[in-house]
């Protein structure tokens, strides 16, 4: 069974009296432990594709089944739910609390978990230094390397043991030397087990996934598997 279905989805619009398909009439799967790249130039989509499968929008028809829970038909708090338990995700602007050390914007997402303090604690120091960042857990965003912010990030999308991990452009603010090591990273997890999901509009990235999407209007228009 699929991890991640989706059946005839679509996402429809209406702006300025005119009816916009962001989504036509998607039909996706995603097993677990893939690595895939979702493409496409600026209004293809890809952007309302991710935002539908990290449960942050919901279709205005079709069927998204993630795990055997229906998607379309969450309120809210379902979605955000979903959101915390299945779905690990790294921004390109990394969305860090800038007050906050790095444990603790580890520990996010298990505070919502109702998580107690010392397991906390423990799960947010594991992660880290699955990153390579044990020496850097009591340090603040604005004293770590773009590189390091996005570490955090990655430990942060890592921590509740997520389903899959939703990555969006998660190299586009930082210089090419630091990206190389957060898609090292990325390798690294999906050769653990982790399934990764990876927005990009580099073809140098997407070569690091198993298989590509391409979408245009609205539509996959290729889906290509890679030769590892």
């Amino acid at each position: 069974m699929a991890l991640i279905s989706l059946n005839n989805i679509f996402k429809i619009y209406h702006v300025g009296g005119e009816e916009v398909r962001a989504l036509d009439g998607v039909d996706l799967e995603i097993n677990e432990n893939e690595y895939l790249a979702i493409m496409g130039p600026s209004g293809s989509g890809k952007s309302t594709l991710m935002n539908m499968i990290g449960c942050l929008d919901t279709p205005t028809s079709g069927v998204y089944e993630f795990e055997g829970e229906m998607v379309q038909d969450m309120d809210d708090s379902q979605l955000a739910s979903i959101r915390n338990r299945k779905i690990g995700f790294v921004f390109q602007t990394f969305n860090l609390l800038p007050k906050a050390t790095a444990q603790h914007n580890v520990e996010i997402p298990l505070i919502y978990a109702n998580i107690r303090k010392e397991e906390r604690i423990s799960m947010a120091s594991v992660a880290l230094q699955s990153v390579g960042l044990s020496d850097r857990i009591y340090h603040k965003p604005n004293e770590l390397s773009g590189g390091q912010r996005q570490r955090v990030a990655i430990a942060r999308a890592l921590v509740n043991n997520p389903s899959i991990i939703l990555a969006d452009e998660p190299t586009g603010n930082l210089d090419s030397k630091s990206g190389n090591e957060i898609m090292e990273i990325l390798d690294l997890l999906h050769k653990k087990g982790n399934t990764i999901i990876l927005v990009t509009h580099e073809n140098i990235i997407a070569k690091h996934a198993q298989r590509i999407i391409r979408l245009f209007d609205g539509k996959i228009t290729e889906d290509i598997q890679q030769s590892s």
